[in-house]
């Protein structure tokens, strides 16, 4: 049964969650339009925000900053402004083998380790100081995407489709978590997740955006498409207008960070210049986004503070075998819900099979849902993950 939003929550702001085997996924729907869209998996968090006591491993003053000992082998980097509260080279901040308290304030990227921070509030340097002695060691863990926009939105109800995830969520926001029946996505909500984990995006007024990520950058291509030609001298240029408010809520959802170059529809560099101010118009309810301006060949130059992994690399691009796996698994769940007392199997290429054992929890998950284990079926010619009914328990 799909979540129905109650009236006064369908024109306000409505946090979503709703959790699977392995996944925990939230929805930030405001005015009824999906914003921001989060994808976690508990069991490998992206470790933003944890509390750690670390260790300095080295100083590099010729990058102004210092690398860090992290629980679990993790190398985190330290730079010089997140040292200490007062303005001082790295060097004379830290020196080799101190310990210190930490905050983690970007996940790890690109190969490179987390980015942490000494500069903690009196609670995070109370709550280290308690732990067990030792370092590196991992204190407490940062809050869910649930959680954070709990507090950014402090009047927004969150309607939870988990009874084990209401009661960590009643723990921090109270009695605005509340318990719907599963799922908590509808089938619109399901199809922007979709979406979401896709390069394309339609645009209400026709055309289409083209949303590529690379290691350096993210590039995003307006296209219009059959649309242009339909509006008259001016319609490309109407178009490309009124593809902004969708273009800044595709970077937002997606969570799209560093920098990112938009190439708009059939206007010369001069003429895309005018965008400018509408463009920051529609950025401007993304806290995390800002407009540059515009190259000389007329890309919209964009940059968006990356904390937090995109979508895009939560999920693969194209989908990994994991997010595969996993969304057969959110299938599967659904269906033994629907059939108590039946047994399951999942035919699957062995890469998939694989993710989902390797993600700890998952697959043990799946079983406390449907009251027995999850049958395995490798098949190297399995494109697409199912599960199947194949009997029933006794």
């Amino acid at each position: 049964m799909a979540a129905t939003l109650t009236p006064s929550s369908s024109g306000a702001t409505t946090i979503l969650v709703s959790a699977s085997p392995g996944e925990v996924r939230t929805a930030l729907l405001q005015g009824g339009m999906l914003t921001e869209a989060w994808v976690e998996r508990p069991a490998r968090p992206d470790g933003v925000a944890d509390l750690h006591r670390g260790r300095v491993s080295a100083v590099a003053p010729a990058m102004a900053g210092a690398f860090i000992a992290l629980a679990g082998g993790e190398t985190g980097f330290l730079p010089e402004r997140e040292a200490s509260d007062q303005r001082q080279p790295i060097a004379a901040a830290v020196n080799e083998g101190m310990i210190l308290p930490l905050r983690v304030i970007r996940a790890a990227q690109g190969g490179k380790g987390p980015r942490v921070s000494a500069r903690i509030t009196a609670a995070e340097a109370a709550r280290i100081a308690a732990a067990p002695p030792g370092a590196p060691i991992l204190v407490a863990r940062g809050p869910l995407a649930a959680e954070r926009l709990a507090t950014r939105y402090p009047r927004a109800e969150l309607l939870v489709d988990s009874t084990a995830l209401l009661a960590r969520l009643r723990g921090a926001v109270g009695d605005r978590a509340r318990l719907i029946p599963a799922p908590a996505f509808d089938d619109s909500i399901e199809a922007e997740f979709d979406m979401l984990a896709g390069t394309e995006a339609p645009l209400p007024g026709g055309g289409r955006l083209l949303i590529h990520p690379t290691p350096a950058l993210t590039a995003i291509d307006v296209d219009a498409g059959s649309a242009a030609g339909a509006r008259g001298a001016h319609g490309t240029a109407t178009l490309n207008r009124e593809a902004l408010p969708e273009l800044a809520r595709q970077i937002r959802a997606r969570n799209l960070g560093g920098a990112i170059m938009v190439d708009f529809a059939g206007l010369s560099p001069r003429r895309r210049e005018a965008l400018a101010d509408p463009l920051r118009e529609a950025l401007a309810a993304d806290r995390q986004a800002r407009l540059l301006g515009f190259t000389h060949l007329g890309l919209a130059e964009i940059v968006r503070d990356r904390v937090h992994p995109p979508l895009h690399e939560v999920l693969g691009s194209p989908p990994s075998a994991l997010t595969r796996g996993l969304a057969a698994l959110r299938q599967g769940a659904r269906d033994a819900a629907a059939r108590p007392g039946a047994r399951f199997a999942l035919l699957a290429s062995p890469a998939v099979i694989a993710a989902l054992e390797g993600l700890p929890g998952a697959l043990e998950a799946f079983a406390a849902e449907a009251g027995t284990a999850l049958l395995l079926h490798a098949d190297p010619s399995v494109t697409h993950p199912s599960i199947q009914e194949v009997g029933h328990g006794g």
